[in-house]
């Protein structure tokens, strides 16, 4: 599943991000949601998130359980 829709990412899932310095590059870190920070419903770049760890970025992929 890509990150693309707010509905499918919730706190506490895991996922890949891409981090803004990785923008270019396109690699993945991967976290924890811990905060959703984009409001709006769709993002065509990925839903921004933050992490527990604190980093942020747009989630690329969400790792099924």
């Amino acid at each position: 599943m890509n990150g693309q829709n707010r509905k499918d990412i919730s706190p506490g899932k895991e996922v890949y991000i891409v981090l803004k310095k990785d923008q270019r590059s396109g690699k993945k870190t991967r976290g924890i949601v811990k905060d959703i920070l984009t409001n709006s419903s769709f993002h065509p770049h990925g839903i921004k998130v933050r992490l527990q760890n604190g980093q942020v970025g747009r989630v690329q992929e969400i790792i099924k359980k």
